[in-house]
């Protein structure tokens, strides 16, 4: 990997394209840090030290995401998290409208119109979402009420509606400008600039969570952590560059004078099929229980509070844990049977000539395709259920609810590791077609 980044930087292009894309992290993180008009930055800071060590109730997945910034209700407060919710739920969308399925079988321009729609839903989200965020911290909801007395929007001369407002109108303002500083990187930088963003504020937090174990549990646990971390981080790599190849022939036909087909390839069916959408779909879903006890009174809780508030909303739970091993599965299956369609690939071989050596084409080879791809997803799933299941046994393990933001491992670590690799899968065939143009010539 280090030798593919010393490559790039000897290439005077690929050089422009690096150089570019940590410009626009910079501004990112810059955004990320910046305080949004009419929040008392002071008091924020004086909130997070209150809460130090303590549960960060139902915000720790976007505050990570947003690499801090929620918590602080700086520009970019809202992170890509919009962005993300957009692009799943039209992504979804599209297997059950058939005009978005018509759309996305247009190719470039049909893709160009789904991209556009949506940016309009990704502004959507965001003003729901920051007004639903600034209302839960004039609240002192963001903050578990333990605030109360650093007021984080403190009362100025201004009309307190137009405060919100302003602060609303800058979130989303801060969600539109992270989502073209994202297509930014993907167009003129390296690697997909949604994915090196989320990377970006994911990797940001490392430091001072690994301080923060540092400074409550001693160096032999620090070390012992990040030999564990190592350990998964390995087996991540291993996981998600494994794939069954399914052999395919093409036959050979005559077009005109010309003889085309008569080559062999093969369609790959990665082990972890899915992605990290599955982890993000139950993550979600998990949250909504926690999110709803926001509106119960905390002080005086009923028996079913009181059971989701043990159960539900404590990650070192055994239900929690369990309850979120189970949906990863779901998810992962509901996702894969969605996203790939084994009669679609079935007839586009079947059009062009292609086969499964020893399977007839046609159904017979969706069957096969389709029996295939139920088999690797178990595993796949299993390993996306235990990588995302590890921070909550490190709750369990440091006996602290500080570490409920822990980034060392879950959709943390997936993430991390699936844009690592997809960077460097890009420099490295940028690389390939460089040398090959310098063959050429």
């Amino acid at each position: 990997m280090l030798s593919a980044f010393l490559s790039a930087f000897r290439t005077p292009d690929l050089r422009k394209k690096l150089l570019f894309t940590v410009g626009i992290v910079a501004i990112y993180r810059l955004g990320a840090t910046l305080p949004s008009p009419g929040v008392s930055y002071g008091n924020v800071q004086k909130c997070i030290d209150v809460m130090q060590g303590e549960q960060s109730g139902v915000f720790t997945l976007l505050n990570l995401f947003s690499g801090g910034a929620l918590l602080q209700l700086s520009v970019f407060a809202l992170g890509i998290m919009p962005y993300i919710t957009a692009s799943i739920i039209l992504q979804l969308l599209t297997v059950v409208i058939p005009r978005l399925e018509q759309l996305r079988k247009e190719g470039q321009a049909g893709q160009a119109k789904i991209t556009q729609y949506t940016r309009y839903l990704t502004l959507g989200l965001g003003i729901l979402q920051a007004s639903a965020f600034v209302a839960l911290a004039r609240s002192g909801q963001l903050f578990n009420n333990m605030c109360d007395q650093f007021p984080i929007i403190p009362q100025t001369d201004l009309p307190t509606w137009l405060t919100l407002v302003t602060l609303v109108i800058t979130m989303t303002a801060g969600t539109g400008m992270v989502m073209w500083l994202g297509e930014l990187i993907t167009d003129r930088g390296v690697g997909n600039g949604m994915s090196v963003l989320i990377f970006t504020s994911i990797a940001a937090r490392l430091p001072s969570e690994g301080w923060s174990i540092k400074t409550s549990k001693g160096w032999g646990m620090f070390f012992l952590v990040l030999a564990l971390v190592l350990v998964v981080i390995t087996a991540v790599v291993f996981i998600e560059q494994a794939q069954r190849r399914i052999p395919v022939q093409y036959a050979k036909r005559m077009i005109g004078r010309k003889m085309y087909g008569g080559t062999s390839t093969y369609i790959p069916l990665k082990v972890n099929q899915a992605g990290v959408i599955p982890v993000i779909f139950a993550s979600s879903l998990l949250y909504l229980p926690q999110l709803a006890l926001q509106f119960f009174d905390q002080n005086n809780p009923g028996d079913v509070q009181a059971w989701v508030q043990n159960n539900l909303a404590t990650p070192s739970s055994p239900t929690y844990i369990a309850v979120y091993f189970l949906l990863i599965i779901f998810f992962t299956y509901f996702y894969v049977s969605i996203t790939f369609n084994p009669t679609e690939v079935a007839d586009n071989m079947k059009k062009y000539g292609g086969f499964v050596p020893g399977i007839r084409p046609g159904k017979p080879t969706a069957e096969y395709l389709d029996f295939i791809l139920s088999r690797i997803t178990l595993p796949g799933a299993l390993y996306l259920g235990i990588v995302s299941i590890l921070p909550n046994f490190f709750f369990i393990w440091l006996d602290n609810q500080q570490y409920q933001n822990f980034p060392f491992g879950g959709t943390a670590v997936l993430i991390m590791v699936g844009v690592g690799l997809e960077t460097v899968k890009q420099i490295e065939s940028q690389l390939m077609q460089r040398n090959y143009e310098g063959f050429l010539r």
